[in-house]
């Protein structure tokens, strides 16, 4: 076994990875950008190492960086974690040629499986089924139009590299089709280095499972069962579960067979997971990836197997055999991503400074959360893992819905509401899944306002706030008598607060008696969270948490008269890609006007409103703020 192991990434996974090397008592090394200089995981090794600047591709996603700092510091071998250099096959060559051990598969088996084009073509020949389409190699754009036009709407264009959802595109009709392939090029490109795409028939309404193998470096090739991820958003998995409560024992090891057969088929070592679209109605399965490498969501896989992944992927790749044959899979597991994005707002990443945390105790959190940390738009936006095992899948869900309700994280905007209203959904608790039903019912799973009480709660600790000894002094409308009313605008909403009264925008008055204990914010018989950033106020219940400003009329009736001349802001902090259109513009509502790209995910940001582009305010490649204007346009009647 390896007595200096480097990690080369970072977040919840570099975590994750050093606490099973800990556990092994193994040497942890860790790496770092400078936007994580004080991170969870740099803290928790043994010794960690500078990459360089923020930007990925000057530090985790440099090669040369991190094989140096592996040397420098005497490790003997590298684990990928995910994402980053996980998959890619220079990366283990070059840690080869080092004389360093890259935990993973062989370079080779990470070119076949990497390639979707090649992967596809690959496990075919071995006897498994794959999705219809096309698998050229070096598709022109002229070449995509003409097989989508083959295959019949809708198609699905998919990047031959990476994975994670980045690149993907739904395409339902050929007039959004040289759009979809021009952006699908572009964000491969940012993301992967490569904008070689694919085309596959789309599977309406299909289901996500997959099957987690491990081989050996002897021979042996093992499945661990499935996991259902079916609950995705813009191709993304959100929440996890093994096993699936879709197949049968006959149809897992059908399943398990083919699996087994696509890793043999480029010589597999190491853990990995095959990834196949199901027809829901039939039960017809497809293969549609190989992920060489860790997921997200092995917890579930380990809660219900007793196996340790990260463990096993160490010791296969230290040479030793595999000690069993096959699992046996006990009770159930499902796992929630926890992100920094709004629900609300189409899943746009947020950002933010943790200011209080409280991790749920009684189920397992992969996180590198911490108060104090800086979330920015660099790296992915998601932020940990809550997974709870349990006798049953009602026992499990239950268990995990319960523990995002204890879940605290106050300073940004988070998706654990959205994650406990899916949890609660009849056809989730039903298990009948497919990858369109979190589109389909995202207007029912997601609050968008805030309840009246929250602003009432952040109305009473402004008043209370103002109160001193000395009445005299009291800023809260005290009189001889009694109190007077005091109006305070929470965001822009007026509340009324007298003594324990409260009214909300005119509503009649509720008595509640509030007090501040500690850090918390008691109002009635309900206990907020409570953080102050500057003059906004931060309030947590039930895994739910509200960022409130107090505001003065004036400032409203500003922002409403701006909201009618129609700027044109930032839906997220990040990068501007692409300028479509310069100051003069006539536009039309809805036009196409920038392309914003945060957290490797891309929005077009349109026009709000017919009219002339009076002025532009930023440029290809410059960083902006949440809600930062990028624009002005004047409507034609103004």
């Amino acid at each position: 076994m390896f007595d200096s192991v480097l990690v080369a990434n970072r977040g919840e996974i570099a975590v994750r990875v050093i606490r099973a090397l800990r556990g092994l008592g193994i040497r942890s090394v860790a790496v770092y950008s400078d936007a994580d200089a004080d991170a969870r995981h740099v803290r928790l090794a043994d010794e960690a190492v500078r990459l360089g600047p923020a930007a990925a591709r000057e530090s985790y996603l440099s090669i040369e960086r991190v094989v140096e700092a592996a040397l420098a510091t005497g490790a003997r071998a590298v684990h990928p974690g995910y994402g980053f250099l996980a998959e890619n096959a220079e990366f283990a060559r070059a840690c080869d040629k080092a004389g360093l051990v890259f935990i993973g598969p062989p370079a080779e088996a990470i070119e076949a499986m990497g390639d979707k084009i090649r992967a596809k073509l690959t496990v075919s020949a071995a006897g498994v089924p794959v999705v219809p389409g096309r698998t050229e190699v070096g598709m022109t754009d002229d070449d995509l139009v003409a097989a989508s036009a083959e295959i019949g709407f809708p198609v699905l264009l998919k990047p031959s590299a990476g994975g994670g959802g980045k690149g993907m595109r739904l395409v339902r009709s050929a007039d959004d089709l040289r759009e979809a392939i021009e952006s699908a090029r572009r964000e491969a490109r940012g993301s992967f280095g490569d904008d070689a795409l694919l085309v596959e028939r789309f599977v309406d309404n299909p289901r996500h499972i997959e099957i987690q193998v491990l081989a050996d470096a002897h021979g042996t090739v093992v499945h661990l069962g499935e996991r259902e991820c079916s609950l995705q958003r813009r191709h993304q998995k959100i929440i996890e579960e093994a096993p699936s409560p879709l197949l049968t024992p006959e149809r897992r090891e059908a399943m398990g067979r083919a699996a087994v057969e696509a890793a043999r088929s480029v010589g597999y070592v190491g853990a990995g997971t095959v990834e196949f679209i199901v027809d829901g109605a039939t039960g017809d399965y497809y293969f549609m990836e190989m992920n060489t490498r860790l997921q997200v969501e092995h917890p579930v896989t380990e809660l219900v197997t007793g196996v340790d992944l990260v463990e096993q992927q160490l010791r296969v790749a230290a040479g030793e055999p595999l000690g069993f044959s096959s699992v046996e899979l006990t009770g159930h597991a499902v796992e929630a991503r926890v992100y920094a994005e709004d629900p609300a707002r189409g899943f746009l990443p947020t950002g933010g400074t943790v200011l209080a945390l409280a991790e749920p105790e009684g189920v397992r959190v992969d996180s590198a959360l911490r108060v104090g940390l800086t979330v920015g738009s660099d790296y992915d936006p998601m932020l940990a893992k809550v997974v709870a095992h349990g006798a049953t899948r009602a026992e499990a869900l239950r268990r995990l819905r319960a523990a995002l309700g204890r879940f605290v994280l106050l300073g940004v905007t988070t998706n654990i509401p959205f994650l406990r209203a899916l949890l609660a959904d009849e056809d989730v608790r039903a298990g009948d899944l497919d990858t369109g039903l979190v589109e389909r019912k995202l207007d029912a799973l997601v609050a968008a306002d805030r309840p009246d009480e929250v602003l009432a709660a952040a109305a009473l600790e402004r008043q209370l706030s103002l109160r001193g000894d000395d009445p005299w002094e009291r800023g809260d409308g005290w009189r001889v008598g009694e109190h007077a009313w005091t109006t305070w605008l929470i965001d822009g909403v007026p509340v009324r607060v007298r003594g324990d009264e409260v009214s909300v925008d005119g509503g009649e008055p509720v008595r509640l008696r509030a007090a501040v204990e500690g850090s918390s914010l008691v109002v009635g018989t309900r206990r907020y969270a409570m953080a102050r950033a500057g003059d906004v106020l931060w309030l947590g219940a039930d895994g739910g948490a509200w960022a409130l400003t107090e505001t003065r009329p004036a400032e409203v009736a500003g922002t409403a008269a701006a909201a009618g001349g129609g700027p044109v802001t930032s839906p997220m902090p990040g990068t501007v890609l692409v300028v479509r259109a310069a100051a003069g513009d006539e536009v039309t509502a809805g036009q196409p006007l920038f392309v914003v790209e945060a957290m490797k995910m891309e929005h077009t940001v349109t026009a709000p409103v017919a009219g002339v582009l009076a002025e532009v305010r930023v440029r290809a490649g410059q960083q902006v703020a949440l809600d930062e204007p990028l624009a002005v346009v004047v409507p034609h009647e103004e």
